[in-house]
């Protein structure tokens, strides 16, 4: 008995951690959103990966420098970089041109391309669930953007790759992680990441007001810590029993974009994210039952 209660327990406190980690990451977008008129997008992506590295500097200090930077898959490392890097370009770049909801939900196809990945790069199969689970997510997100009656802007192809880059990450960290040790993984990527952003900054930088220092420090840490809850959640309780919160963001994105830049609510958006949350949760499903 004692034994069930705990587990429910840890499923309702990881929950309650994946719940918060979403809110988190749909108020970076909602800040990014506000921030774009007046500060580049290009800044703000640099900000987002210097709050991240400066959160992982104690990990450098712990295992030294020379540890943490040696590896043998570098090559790999900075592909990571680079499309993770640009992922995060074309998604703050779609969040400050399209409805703060569009934009959300079509990066959250990532997690239904990851598959497609996997199968054209590492000959992975994918079984009949997971095709089921992958053309119920498109068709929640056809739902959703309701084409047919609404004129959409091209930017949702620019989220759309953004997901696909994504989800390319993914399947490399995925290649990587079987010689690297997390910590090494994150530590290159935020790394690179932030070297690379930098670069635009050189003639593209503008002043930005005490305000705006704030909302950038705040976008920061509101990132840095929905990414520690994240992985709280995932280490407490099982990704097929809470995974499916994942997918609350744009429902939080939704509510922001109506409150704060009265963006459109409608009923297609509502069963469209319906839709794929059960396309999602069949997915999480069907890939823990893969793994047990």
């Amino acid at each position: 008995m004692s034994v069930g209660l705990s587990a429910q327990r840890a499923t309702i406190i990881a929950s309650l951690l994946l719940l918060s980690a979403e809110l988190c990451f749909a108020s970076v977008s909602a800040l990014v959103k506000a921030l774009s008129p007046d500060v580049a997008f290009e800044q703000l992506v640099f900000f987002r990966n210097v709050m991240a590295l400066v959160i992982l500097l104690p990990w450098i200090f712990r295992y030294g420098l020379r540890q943490t930077l040696t590896s043998t898959r570098w090559r790999l490392h900075w592909v990571r970089g680079l499309v993770g890097l640009g992922a995060m370009y074309l998604f703050f770049y779609a969040i400050s041109t399209i409805p703060l909801a569009q934009a959300t939900l079509v990066l959250l196809m990532s997690p239904f391309l990851i598959p497609l990945m996997g199968y054209i790069w590492l000959q992975e199969p994918v079984s009949r669930q997971t095709w089921i689970a992958i053309i119920f997510g498109f068709i929640g997100v056809f739902v959703f953007l309701n084409p047919l009656a609404n004129q959409l802007s091209p930017i949702v192809l620019l989220a759309f790759l953004a997901a696909t880059m994504a989800a390319m990450t993914k399947t490399v960290i995925r290649r990587l992680s079987r010689t690297e040790p997390t910590r090494k993984i994150v530590l290159y990527f935020s790394a690179i990441s932030t070297l690379v952003s930098a670069i635009p900054l050189l003639w593209m930088w503008q002043p930005m007001n005490l305000l705006q220092w704030g909302a950038v420090l705040l976008m920061g840490t509101l990132a840095v810590t929905g990414q520690l809850a994240m992985t709280r959640a995932f280490a407490t309780a099982p990704a097929a029993k809470v995974g499916v919160f994942t997918y609350s963001s744009v429902l939080f994105a939704s509510l922001m974009g109506y409150i704060f830049f009265d963006e459109a609510l409608a009923w297609h958006m509502l069963w469209g994210a319906i839709i794929i949350v059960g396309a999602g949760y069949l997915a999480v499903r069907t890939r823990h039952r893969s793994a047990s």
